[in-house]
């Protein structure tokens, strides 16, 4: 069936033009837009939808996030710490999870990023535990595909422990032809090249403090071998570069260029501590810019202003929720709007382009060009927003309105590929009381595992 969407507000497409329309509509048939136009006649068996007062966005494309870290928010022992102290402390807690915990890790995650406008989003699951099964990737795209968001699973991993130099336990480490052998598994079993694709898989070892320079040059040719893409962490903090050089001799950026890892097909989350020359370096790869994880760890500001005259694709994420504490897409573009303010005052960038980097950028940082745009042809991933609030109220422009002002982040619907998945802020795919109930559960019984210990 035909869905009409009818009478829009506003409708910002981000498409090549920047256009931007007022009191139009958007017929979408099954999976994609048929066309964006004033007055679109009515069909037999057509759903129409009243919009009149809503804005219509492509949804938020999420390139950064952690999942399963949605179960260890506000553990006392690692607030107020930086990056490196942080993970140590969580790492043993993170030791014991399994494929439970990241079933409903996912499930709490994509139902926050659903609810505040997030169509498509990646995961970077790099923890697995050695006495729990390995096929904890699954257990995330079992959560997606239930819950209907559109899903880039990564396969993270970590191959260089703590008896030899790297940062985490050596219970949560494998070995790298054990990690290979499940990165192509995953590849052959759930990687979807076309266009529209619901799950598409990527490479991405966890950073340079947590896996063999070994493990990234063969993860790479793994990677283009299968046509997929690849991420990683990188120049997140001081520490990390402290530890580059001290390992390899070479600060981040350089290691990356000496293992193959720069290029269309790579993206990198955070990238805060680099200069010029090194941004030169990056041009034509993605990076994902992560500003409450960036503020609460104490990590720094992303010069994304730089990276984009640079030639730097950029793009808008959340970060896993231990570092952030919410999967909130919708706050996020206004921490980064602030966030760019903060370090580029009048040069900044707009409302607009700070919106754009969290659609149409997102999509072109994992390397899609069928989502991210509102326009024929195109997937049917679409948000709409209600601005008809007193928080609202005086706002002259309804784009500046959405980005710095608003008592709330949930959205009026989202849409993904054609289907409506929430409406009125509220999930319709699954029950978010029964999700929060066994979550917590499972994240309080993994707590007291470790408590219960010391």
């Amino acid at each position: 069936m035909k869905k009409l969407l009818k009478g829009l507000s506003k409708v910002v497409t981000f498409d090549n033009k920047d256009s931007i329309f007022d009191g139009y509509d958007i017929l979408i048939n099954d999976r994609v837009i048929e066309k964006i136009d004033k007055d679109i006649k009515l069909e037999m068996d057509m759903e129409v939808i009243d919009c009149r007062g809503l804005l219509a966005m492509p949804g938020f494309v999420n390139t950064h996030h952690h999942l399963y870290q949605t179960l260890f928010r506000g553990i006392d022992e690692v607030q107020e710490k930086p990056l490196f102290p942080w993970l140590v402390g969580l790492y043993e807690f993170w030791k014991h999870i399994g494929p439970e915990a990241v079933y409903y890790g996912g499930m709490v995650g994509f139902s926050e990023l659903l609810r505040t406008g997030c169509t498509t989003t990646m995961d970077h699951h790099y923890v697995f535990p050695e006495n729990k099964p390995s096929t904890l990737i699954d257990e995330q795209i079992r959560a997606a595909k239930e819950i209907g968001i559109r899903f880039h699973a990564t396969r993270g991993s970590m191959s260089l422990g703590k008896s030899n130099g790297g940062l985490p336990p050596d219970s949560v480490v494998q070995s790298g032809d054990r990690i290979l052998e499940d990165s192509e598994r995953l590849i052959n079993k759930y990687h979807d090249k076309e266009d529209l694709a619901m799950t598409r898989i990527a490479l991405a070892p966890c950073s340079p403090f947590s896996v063999t320079e070994d493990l990234m040059i063969k993860s790479q040719e793994l990677a283009r071998k299968n046509g997929v893409m690849l991420h990683t962490h990188l120049a997140e903090t001081k520490d990390e570069e402290r530890f580059c050089l001290e390992m390899y001799g070479r600060k981040p950026v350089e290691l990356m260029e000496s293992v193959g890892w720069l290029g269309e097909d790579v993206w990198f989350a955070h990238v805060i501590h680099v200069n010029e020359e090194e941004m030169k370096k990056l041009k034509g790869s993605g990076v994902a810019h992560c500003p409450s994880s960036n503020m609460k760890l104490n990590s720094g500001i992303c010069p994304t202003t730089d990276l984009l005259k640079a030639g730097v694709k950029v793009s808008i994420a959340v970060d896993g929720s231990a570092s952030n504490d919410g999967s909130n897409m919708w706050e996020e573009v206004r921490r980064a709007y602030l966030l760019n303010h903060l370090k580029y005052g009048t040069e900044g960038l707009d409302a607009y382009n700070i919106l754009r980097l969290a659609t149409r950028g997102g999509a072109e940082v994992l390397g899609r060009y069928d989502i991210g745009i509102l326009e024929g042809g195109k997937a049917a991933d679409i948000v709409l927003y209600d601005l008809d609030d007193v928080a609202y109220a005086g706002c002259h422009n309804p784009l500046v309105g959405l980005v710095t002002c608003g008592n709330t982040s949930l959205v009026k619907m989202t849409m993904v590929n054609g289907r409506i998945v929430v409406k009125d802020g509220e999930l319709l795919t699954v029950n978010t009381k029964s999700v929060r109930k066994e979550a917590h559960k499972i994240a309080e019984d993994i707590v007291k595992i470790e408590r219960n210990k010391r």
